[in-house]
């Protein structure tokens, strides 16, 4: 399977915070479907920033490829935690859709015929015809993140990042979600930051974890004792809830990290 990201020996730190991200090196694959999970204030958040070149690192490297050959940059979709998007911003769903696609450098080009009749294919399939002419404001949680994934995967990326996508979803749209998910997985890789553990292991090919360092496990058939180790001594229960199990950070002593 051909490697579309190569991390090599990553350092991230601040100034308050030196070492966010220590010696972390991970392959992405063509058509992978990554988990990423870890505690709060891990790192995950800054590897995501890390791949999409909005943080620069102390040291180590990120290289793209496509069919195997070296390039520059990587064509991604990004769907961000919606807490982070302003909903008083008057903009309607058909143009935050059409927004996804990049102008290829030219800022001032106008979106062609072509460019707009790719919003109500997308839209279609998020499950967001009905809402094309509404502002953002007028949509509940799980409509937004409809929207955002409908933004992230209109310009075709070769790699999709979604970090805590199913915070805010409503409840139909997180039952369909994972299943939308696999379609797009068979054209798009997928990298994916969640900190409930168990709804997203049955879903994805690989895992990671990260908290500070990174522990990669191939496959999605983890242990008890890969999860405890890989989050560094915080014991973690994974417990079935109908089809999807979820996590449970059983009580233990915080005076040892």
């Amino acid at each position: 399977m051909s490697v579309i990201v190569k991390i090599e020996n990553l350092n991230v730190g601040y100034e308050n915070k030196p070492d966010v991200l220590k010696n972390i090196s991970l392959n992405i694959y063509a058509n992978d479907f990554l988990g990423i999970i870890g505690p709060n204030g891990g790192g995950k958040t800054t590897l995501l920033k890390s791949i999409l070149g909005l943080t620069n690192p102390s040291s180590g490297n990120i290289t793209f490829y496509d069919e195997g050959g070296r390039i520059s940059n990587l064509n991604i979709g990004y769907l961000p935690q919606i807490n982070h998007i302003d909903k008083k911003f008057p903009i309607k769903v058909k143009d935050v859709i059409l927004s996804g696609l990049t102008l290829r450098g030219n800022l001032f080009k106008r979106y062609s015929a072509k460019d707009k009749a790719k919003i109500h294919p997308v839209a279609q399939k998020m499950g967001g015809e009905n809402v094309l002419e509404r502002t953002i404001g007028e949509l509940s949680g799980g409509q937004l993140q409809r929207v955002l994934l409908g933004r992230a995967i209109i310009d075709s990326p070769k790699l999709l990042i979604l970090d805590e996508p199913s915070s805010y979803v409503d409840k139909l749209f997180e039952t369909n979600f994972y299943k939308l998910l696999e379609e797009i997985n068979v054209e798009i890789a997928i990298v994916l930051v969640s900190h409930d553990v168990g709804t997203i292991i049955p879903q994805v090919k690989n895992i990671a974890c990260v908290n500070q360092s990174l522990h990669y496990h191939s496959g999605n058939d983890i242990s008890q004792e890969w999860l405890s180790s890989a989050y560094d001594s915080c014991p973690i229960e994974i417990l079935g809830h109908g089809d999807l199990p979820h996590r449970v950070l059983l009580k233990h002593d915080h005076l040892h990290h």
